[in-house]
């Protein structure tokens, strides 16, 4: 029988070839590894069987929405001061189906209230979402919980927070990785782990690299019962989802 130390847990983060993954048991923060995976199928099915896999991705879909996205996104949003807009407004289940960009925008305007178009750069996370969203069952996500790094990277702040963004005009900001490093050390990630860049940056910057592994940290909370949910009660999607985000 497996004790709960010795359990794995997965923290996960987009990029254009996949997923970055960064993984350990849950006593053994010292101890992850990272790796890419080309599908969230493959995550689902590592051997490791996760007993957790904290992902930034949004899981659960509106079928309309208000100014700010979903419930979710509006209260994690809420906590972080100066950096509430790295929390991406969800636009509705239509606008993320929908097959072309046009199209994508004449969804959320007959979706949104007020009415409001996305833009392309939120369309360009719509296959990723799709990805996703096409595994997720009421039974998955009993399992597979939706995160935001700069919440989690909050939490692991004492709620607080950070004051540098890890991006500037599109590139890593050197203040802001060293800052989400420093907290990620002080919570038993090991040093060498942390400042290694273990992928050429076509594949994965930097800051992906940081934000899966506060995403594994997240995991380990979860897992625990010691993270924090947005909301707190949380809406469900029409396809029985949970839309929240935890950190």
């Amino acid at each position: 029988m497996t004790k709960d130390g010795e359990r794995w847990v997965a923290g996960v983060d987009g990029c254009p070839t996949g997923w970055i993954v960064v993984a350990h048991q849950v006593e053994a923060p010292e101890a992850a590894v990272i790796h890419h995976a080309p599908t969230f199928s493959h995550i689902l099915s590592d051997t490791r069987d996760f007993a957790v896999i904290a992902i930034d991705i949004p899981i659960g879909l509106p079928e309309s929405v208000t100014t700010g996205g979903r419930d979710a996104d509006i209260s994690a949003r809420r906590v972080l001061g100066s950096r509430q807009s790295a929390v991406f407004a969800m636009p509705s289940r239509r606008a993320v189906y929908a097959d072309t960009y046009p199209e994508a925008c004449d969804a959320a305007l007959a979706t949104s209230d007020p009415p409001k178009k996305i833009s392309k750069q939120a369309y360009n996370l719509f296959p990723k979402v799709r990805e996703v969203d096409a595994l997720m069952t009421p039974d998955v996500q009993t399992r597979v919980f939706e995160v935001h790094p700069e919440v989690a990277f909050w939490a692991l702040n004492d709620e607080a927070p950070l004051a540098t963004a890890k991006k500037v005009k599109s590139r890593p900001n050197p203040d802001g990785l060293a800052q989400r490093r420093a907290l990620l050390i002080g919570a038993g990630y090991d040093r060498a782990f942390v400042e290694t860049e273990h992928f050429k940056r076509k594949v994965a910057g930097p800051d992906d690299q940081l934000d899966a592994t506060v995403n594994a940290h997240a995991a380990t909370r979860i897992l625990k019962g010691t993270a924090k949910r947005f909301p707190a009660d949380p809406k469900i999607d029409s396809h029985g989802l949970r839309m929240e985000i935890w950190g």
